[in-house]
């Protein structure tokens, strides 16, 4: 759970605190939160140095004594994911590490210091000869950084090296290129406010910048480059020459205890080659008042790489200017016509005649040209936000705030905000969507910085989940407060790196298999990663991306919800999910901790019949591991899948419900109360609990009876004129057991005799028998869509209209050929 504290207004003489909930907050305003992967800036700030592939020489567990190579498979923070060499693409070895108390070392580390190298006993038989195995692995590998193994960096990351008093040079963006000396007095998460050298006792000209902020150098970058070291125009009156010599002379003594490792930096945008010119015209958004777009003119061009941008004014009595320095990939310059032809407004410069602003006639006036198209880096619409998106937002008027902001607007590479919250009010924001200024939800809670919450904020106390008991229906209720704070974190159940929770990267590995819940084209859709960060955000947002790539939505959140019977290892969450216009919602248990994400997503992935490397925190590049591919979708969610018995009428991937029913068929068992909540009503509703394609309903989901119905009635149509009764094959909730042969009573004018168990069938015999029908030009999709018998038998009305893409009439036909199907399987093979 997110939470801010913020005061609320003074009432007499007590003081009363509002507790800000992020998640409560979005399920009020049904809004969802920007995609962690939007956010580049904040993805860099948390790597830590290390990096996947890298390797190192590692103390071996079962004699430490002697060392073995291993690789790293991904980090987190201070932890390492790592696994000895040999082992291949067997990850039942790997384990985490803390490189603050783990014995590792980079290559090259036991040769010189006389230390034994020796093959772990598990791999002993698959390395017969040592020196040649060495040979081979190491030779050009990459070696975790001695530094970063060794001495004062050791498991640090390197952003926090940024500690208070640390000192940076800073370009002057306003006035030319020159450089000045800035003093770090607050690190938040990478943002660093910073204070101009020589004013330590004056926070007037304190600045907040992003440490990969473009302007922001480590000491010495100016004479390295060729620009003066030259304190700012508007504090240089404040002192006299001599001084800020001393000054400069002092900062250069101390240069290497203030110094901040140049690798930090390694990351920041590459600023390129400009092609603009003096008087050329443009559009532009001034950075300190970014709420409106203007005329502008490039002033004047420093260099090939920097040039400065003045805001148009006619007014003849001016006194000041807007201007400031750009680069070819400055946010908020664009070319003449841009917001025309995006239909945006464009505010006149101040003391033009008249309100209708047209480019053609000022370009003329002026006597000037518009700089060409070329000139603008182009912008991408790839980048993860949508409008009514929420996201965390620096104000511009007051740097200090960081609010709540809405996305009202997209254009391009571009976000309009609205801020809630803010001091004073300000009208929408304009950004760019690589802003260094703007930030995931959590980001001001996982940082211990203060988010300013709504103005009616939701007051919430002690937030308390309600958990109904199987059976026994009696409620029981647990806190959520997790603590995010450090003082109150619980060491036995949660891992704090440098203050924060820190969970890996999760990739979505869109080439491995799917299973009968997810839907491919969109999984295929969503981002390559999410996170790292807060573990229970980034899992949160995992899962929720997951819930909306299903076939059914619904579905999916009944198979992630929380085990009521299960013992409560991790953290609930609130998850959500719409399925034909209803809501969804059921509590979801997540891990805290970075050690149990890798095996959290992998089991999350078998609960969900996909292949176990669909998302986690390692990359699948060429080849699965688990050899997913050349498994057909049956035989996949067979050999991985949560039912593995056979029974009649319940193909693999049946009902959840049933081995229960199977171990009771005598008794009836109470119909169990769930906790998934119909929005609207507020009232207990349930949701299906069969796979994707499964020939049975639930019964105790409204929308599958329904779906249900709908085959039943749709199908007697067609049928009545064959003077045949349909009876539907359903499970219900309330008995759990599939119907036996002896309680179909179904009369086919036309029936089929097969040679063979469809069960059996593989994708090519289903593709025959179609083409002796006369639904054969439907043959190519299940044939593109690996159908196979035991799929075949899957196969409803409902999904066939879904999946297929089919109008009614086809999908009427062809379900007609399928129950001619499960029909002569009942009777041939049942028994």
């Amino acid at each position: 759970q997110n939470r801010c504290l913020a005061p609320l207004p003074d009432a007499g003489s007590s003081t009363e605190e509002m507790e800000f909930n992020w998640d409560e907050y979005l399920e009020d305003t049904g809004a969802t939160a920007a995609p962690h992967g939007s956010f580049k800036h904040v993805d860099t700030s948390l790597q830590n140095g290390f990096a996947p592939g890298m390797k190192l020489e590692v103390a071996v567990k079962s004699d430490q004594n002697t060392y073995w190579v291993a690789t790293i498979i991904t980090t987190c923070g201070q932890l390492l994911l790592l696994r000895y060499d040999g082992y291949g693409e067997d990850r039942k070895a790997d384990f985490w590490c803390d490189i603050m108390t783990a014995d590792l070392h980079p290559i090259g580390w036991c040769e010189q210091n006389k230390k034994i190298l020796k093959v772990p006993e598990g791999i002993k038989d698959k390395i017969p000869d040592q020196e040649e195995f060495l040979q081979r692995v190491l030779k050009g590998a990459c070696s975790a950084p001695a530094n970063l193994l060794e001495g004062l960096h050791r498991g640090k990351n390197p952003l926090d090296l940024i500690a208070p008093g640390s000192r940076l040079e800073l370009q002057n963006m306003r006035d030319s290129l020159e450089a000045w000396i800035v003093n770090v007095v607050e690190n938040v998460g990478g943002r660093l406010k910073l204070r101009y050298e020589g004013l330590e006792d004056s926070d007037k000209f304190d600045q907040w910048l992003f440490y990969l902020d473009p302007f922001l150098h480590q000491v010495g970058w100016a004479s390295q480059h060729g620009y003066s070291l030259q304190p700012p125009s508007a504090i240089r009156s404040l002192k006299n020459e001599a001084d800020w010599q001393e000054i400069l002379k002092k900062v250069k003594e101390e240069e290497e205890e203030s110094s901040i490792p140049t690798d930090l930096f390694k990351d920041k945008p590459v600023i390129g080659v400009h092609s603009f010119s003096e008087g050329m015209k443009l559009e532009a958004v001034d950075p300190m008042a970014p709420f409106v777009i203007s005329p502008a003119t490039v002033l004047k061009v420093y260099n090939e790489k920097y040039f400065m941008i003045e805001i148009d004014d006619l007014r003849p009595d001016r006194t000041t200017s807007q201007s400031y320095i750009c680069h070819v990939n400055s946010a908020g310059i664009f070319p003449v016509q841009w917001s025309l032809k995006n239909g945006l407004h464009l505010s006149p410069p101040p003391g033009y005649p008249g309100q209708d602003f047209d480019w053609a006639d000022y370009l003329k006036q002026c006597g000037a040209e518009a700089a060409p198209q070329s000139c603008f880096p182009s912008l991408t619409s790839d980048h993860g936000f949508k409008e009514s998106m929420k996201l965390e937002a620096v104000n511009p008027v007051d740097p200090e705030e960081v609010c709540i902001a809405t996305v009202t607007k997209l254009k391009d590479s571009y976000l309009w905000l609205q801020l809630e919250g803010s001091k004073k009010p300000v009208p929408d924001c304009i950004v760019s969507v690589e802003s260094m200024n703007i930030f995931p939800v959590g980001w001001c809670e996982t940082n211990g910085y203060q988010l300013r919450p709504p103005r009616k904020a939701i007051v919430n106390k002690q937030k308390k989940i309600a958990v109904v008991q199987p059976e026994k229906q009696i409620l029981s209720s647990r806190t959520v407060h997790d603590g995010l704070k450090n003082q109150e974190l619980n060491s036995s159940d949660s891992v704090v790196i440098n203050g924060k929770y820190c969970c890996p990267k999760i990739y979505f590995n869109h080439r491995c298999f799917s299973g009968p819940y997810l839907n491919k084209g969109r999984i295929a859709e969503l981002p390559q990663s999410v996170g790292p960060g807060n573990c229970v955000l980034v899992l949160k947002e995992v899962l929720t991306l997951l819930i909306n790539a299903a076939y059914k939505p619904s579905r999916v959140l009944r198979e992630l919800q929380l085990d009521e019977e299960a013992a409560w290892h991790g953290h609930g969450e609130t998850l959500k999910a719409k399925y034909k216009g209803k809501s969804y919602r059921a509590t979801v248990e997540v891990v805290r901790t970075a050690d149990r994400v890798a095996d959290f997503c992998r089991k999350t992935c078998i609960k969900l019949e996909c292949c176990p490397n669909l998302f986690g925190p390692q990359m699948v590049l060429d080849k699965c591991s688990e050899n997913c591919s050349v498994l057909t979708k049956t035989k996949y969610t067979h050999y991985y899948g949560k039912r593995k018995n056979k029974r009649i009428g319940r193909p693999p991937g049946g009902h959840s419900n049933l081995e229960v029913a199977m171990k009771k068929p005598n008794k009836r068992r109470k119909r169990r109360k769930n906790f998934f909540v119909h929005k609207k009503k507020r009232s207990s509703a349930s949701v299906d609990n069969t796979p994707a394609g499964s020939p049975q309903g639930s019964g105790a989901e409204e929308e599958d009876d329904q779906d249900e119905s709908e085959l039943s009635h749709s199908l007697a149509q067609d049928r009545d004129k064959r003077k045949r009764k349909l009876r539907t094959f359903s499970f219900s909730d309330d008995e759990n057991k599939p119907p036996s042969p002896k309680d179909i009573k179904m009369e086919v004018a036309e029936k089929l005799q097969l040679d063979s168990n469809p069960l059996d069938w593989s994708v090519a015999d289903v593709v025959r028998f179609l083409k002796s029908t006369d639904c054969a030009p439907l043959a190519r999709i299940f044939l593109d869509q690996e159908i196979d018998g035991q799929a075949l038998l899957l196969l409803t009305l409902p999904t066939v209209q879904e999946c297929m893409d089919l109008k009614l009439g086809p999908a009427i036909k062809l379900c007609h050929h399928i129950e001619r199907v499960k029909l002569a399987f009942y009777q041939q093979f049942a028994n």
